[in-house]
Parts: C-alpha cells; structure tokens; sequence
C-alpha cells in the first residue's frame, strides 16, 4: 500500500474499506473495539456496532450509567479499533467524545427491535445482577405493562467520536505491515508512513 493509493481524507478512505469489508461478506463488518479510561488512566476495551460514520465522527450507542459510559463522560476520550481479519486490514480511530444530542438518540432507539428496547430500559448494565432469570423476569414484566411503546430511557443514548488520528493498517506475509497515519494539517491531513 503506498500513499498515492490512499484517498486524501481518512473519512473517505475509511468509507472505501468499509465498504469493501461489508461486500466481501464479512458477518458484522461495523463490529470496533472501544477503548476507554478512567479519570485516573484505568484502561478498558469492548466491541460495540458503529451506528454512522460521517464528517462529525463515528457513532455508537449504549447505557450512559455502563462503565464505558462512566468512563467517556469522565474522560471525553477513546479509541476505536475495526479489524477485518479476512482482508488483512485494521483501521485506528483516535479522538474526542461527546454525547449526541437527544433527537438523534430517540431516533435510532426507536427503530431498535422491541427486545432491545426492552434490554435498555431493564438492563442495569456492568452491574453485577442476580441471575438471568431476574433479569428475563423484568424484560416480561416491562413487556406486560408496557407492550410495544416504549420510549427512549434517560440513561440510554449515543455517543460521538470525532477522530483527531486514523491509521490504516494492511498486512503482509513478510510482516513488513504498511502502516499509514492520518494528521490534521491546516485544512487538511498530513500521511505518515509508520514502521511496522
């Protein structure tokens, strides 16, 4: 991979291999490692589902009161990581959070499955619980009362990052990766090749 094969804009560029990841069958291509942290540095990775890519960031959604929600209100930074192992391919992500705003988030909870609308309201996420069978208990309990109207919970909503670092990462049997970072510059962003 050489520079001159790279769009200049890592949103572009990304958009490009998204795409050719999703079109080669990849079984959930949106799959991306969330790195968080605490106030104090204490690291954390989980998958979540890009929900949108776009000029203002890359969003995904969860509960607020989750330790990844904890951590990203406390420490408004992150990382992201989507590796398409199948096309040697891995794409880095680093910048700023913020929330999004409250229409965008009662948006895609409403086209949510009813289950999973149901699992936000009831779901006292990263906490420890019980046992399955209380929390299934409450998701039929909420399901009675409720039905299928459900509205948005106020711990439930999206998140935004907007990338300040991209790195395009694609493999090679010699183990001589190319590694292609993106930084702003002026109205732009500058490509640097990394050592492997």
């Amino acid at each position: 991979m050489e520079e001159r094969d790279l769009d200049p804009d890592p949103l572009r560029q990304f958009e490009r291999w998204f795409e050719e990841a999703r079109a080669s069958g990849l079984a959930v291509p949106e799959a991306m490692a969330l790195a968080t942290a605490t106030a104090a540095g204490g690291p954390s990775v989980r998958m979540v589902l890009l929900k949108g890519a776009d000029e203002r960031g890359f969003a995904f959604h969860t509960n607020y009161e989750s330790r990844k929600g904890v951590e990203l209100t406390s420490n408004p930074r992150a990382a992201l990581l989507f590796h398409w192992q199948p096309l040697g391919r891995q794409v880095r992500i680093e910048g700023s959070v913020a929330r999004l705003d409250e229409a965008a988030s009662d948006e895609y909870f409403a086209s949510r499955p009813l289950g999973a609308r149901l699992g936000a309201w009831v779901s006292r996420q990263s906490e420890v619980i019980e046992s399955r069978a209380v929390l299934e208990e409450s998701v039929e309990e909420l399901r009675q009362h409720l039905g299928e109207e459900l509205t948005r919970p106020p711990h439930w909503g999206g998140f935004r990052v907007r990338p300040e670092v991209y790195e395009f990462w694609q493999h090679r049997d010699d183990r001589l990766h190319d590694r292609l970072l993106y930084t702003p510059d002026g109205e732009g962003w500058a490509i640097s090749r990394l050592a492997p």
